[in-house]
């Protein structure tokens, strides 16, 4: 008897269905994401084992930008019981977002939007921004970064940024290291398979008083 091809992967709580999952092929039949939202980018590991680490503020209001299938978001919603908007400049990827969301019982608020079109009143009332293998393109590296620094200047407390390392990631995380007090650091996940990367850290968790 053969074996049996498993569907979805689970880790830190959350339920991933992988591209051969039913409702995944259902939904590419009538969904065709454009800017790399065709499926799961796995530096979204990284920030949730960095946060089941580190512990993470109950109801905190956290927006993932560049959300794709918005796992991290929903992991944040799952567990700390966050208020999670999920931003994306590809409309298309809302329907996995929203199966995802379904299967892991939470409910996400969706925006389209690129980064530049986010602007401070967006920005206002989030105290948490993040973002997994957002910056793909050396062109992406200054949107994300005055991005980055309107989330600050609106009063986001804690932006976490995870890339495998990318040159454009490099950059932006040198710039915010020198400049605003950033971190940056080397991280491993064990789950559900090993994966490393680097992780932007600015400002901390417990500045969000939640």
């Amino acid at each position: 008897m053969g074996r049996t091809r498993r569907t979805y992967r689970k880790a830190y709580g959350v339920r991933l269905l992988l591209s051969h999952h039913p409702e995944v092929r259902k939904l590419k039949r009538f969904n065709s994401p454009s800017v790399h939202g065709n499926k799961f980018w796995k530096s979204s590991w990284l920030l949730m084992d960095y946060l089941n680490r580190r512990g993470f503020p109950e109801g905190a209001n956290v927006m993932e930008v560049g959300c794709g299938w918005g796992l991290l978001g929903i992991y944040c919603a799952k567990k700390y019981g966050a208020r999670v908007t999920g931003v994306d400049i590809d409309s298309e990827v809302f329907p996995y977002l929203n199966l995802h969301a379904e299967i892991n019982q939470v409910e996400i608020a969706t925006l389209k939007k690129g980064y530049d079109r986010l602007r401070g009143n967006h920005l206002q009332e989030v105290d948490v921004l993040l973002g997994a293998d957002i910056c793909f393109w050396e062109e992406l590296a200054q949107p994300i970064k005055r991005l980055i620094l309107r989330a600050l200047r609106a009063g986001v407390k804690l932006v976490l940024i995870a890339d495998p390392g990318r040159p454009p990631f490099e950059e932006i995380g040198e710039h915010f290291v020198n400049k605003r007090g950033g971190a940056l650091l080397d991280w491993t996940a064990q789950r559900p398979r090993r994966s490393e990367g680097r992780i932007l850290k600015i400002g901390n968790i417990e500045d969000c008083g939640l």
